[in-house]
């Protein structure tokens, strides 16, 4: 296991060379995942690990890689998705176009996701998705939308219990081990790097998706994001995080008020 004081030494490595900056994820975390690093890598001392990340780009990529990967899936908390296609979902119908962003979306399965509960309801045309996130390798997995038919038994349950309207198969076509999906879901998407700590406001939005990313940073980190968040979105536009995240005794819970099922907030001010 690397040292306290190694950490560090990587945090301020990291932020020197690359302009990354890691000092606000959670300690544990972060710590655990480039042990992990150390281990797969077989690295023989820790002047080694170090020299590599300063001076082999692609090997700084490979770690960004691995710290910042995250577990997703398809329809993940169905309950939640239930709730965006009966209750929030049909109050933006009504606006001439809808703006939608993925804050750390990771490889893209709560885009495609919610892409396909705007087929359903009939706004998919005049919605756009914006799905970003720090890690340039999982977006480009993202955008082709391909996924492991081995995952889909799970996607498909999970999305019958959120109320799916057609069989999951209408969506995808099955290909040498993948199933790859609709083009016409593909074309309502945009997908961009994007760092939350250190990039800015990039457009206004209705719904904003950021489901099991803060848990991994500090206070400060999420302060900073949430205020992102809140510069980012429309009035009576809605925020949704993840089962473990809040915005309560933020700087921002006095212009919101939580939805009654799920971790969802609804801009008031």
């Amino acid at each position: 296991m690397l040292e306290d004081r190694e950490v560090e030494t990587i945090i301020n490595e990291i932020y020197k060379y690359h302009g990354y900056d890691f000092s606000g994820y959670s300690t544990a975390s972060f710590r655990r995942r480039l042990d992990r690093l150390y281990a797969m890598d077989n690295f023989e001392n820790f002047s080694e690990m170090l020299s590599k990340l300063r001076s082999d780009e692609d090997y700084f990529k490979h770690m960004v890689e691995e710290i910042t990967v995250n577990v997703t899936e398809m329809f993940r908390d169905p309950s939640f998705y239930k709730t965006l296609r009966t209750e929030i979902l049909p109050t933006l119908a009504t606006k001439p176009f809808i703006r939608i962003w993925h804050a750390g979306c990771a490889t893209g399965e709560e885009v495609f996701s919610v892409a396909i509960l705007l087929k359903e309801l009939g706004l998919l045309h005049k919605s756009l998705l914006y799905a970003t996130d720090l890690n340039a390798s999982v977006l480009d997995v993202a955008k082709k939308g391909l996924f492991p038919l081995r995952s889909i038994p799970q996607y498909a349950e999970n999305y019958r219990i959120a109320s799916g309207k057609n069989d999951f198969s209408y969506y995808y076509i099955a290909n040498y081990g993948y199933a790859k999906f609709s083009e016409e879901l593909i074309s309502r998407m945009v997908f961009s790097q994007h760092n939350l700590i250190i990039d800015g406001s990039f457009n206004e939005f209705d719904l904003i998706l950021c489901r099991n990313v803060l848990i991994y940073f500090d206070k400060d980190f999420q302060r900073i994001s949430l205020e992102l968040f809140d510069e980012s979105l429309s009035k009576l536009g809605y925020l949704a995080l993840g089962t473990k995240e809040t915005i309560k005794f933020s700087s921002i819970q006095h212009r919101y008020k939580q939805f009654e099922k799920e971790k969802i907030w609804k801009k008031m001010l």
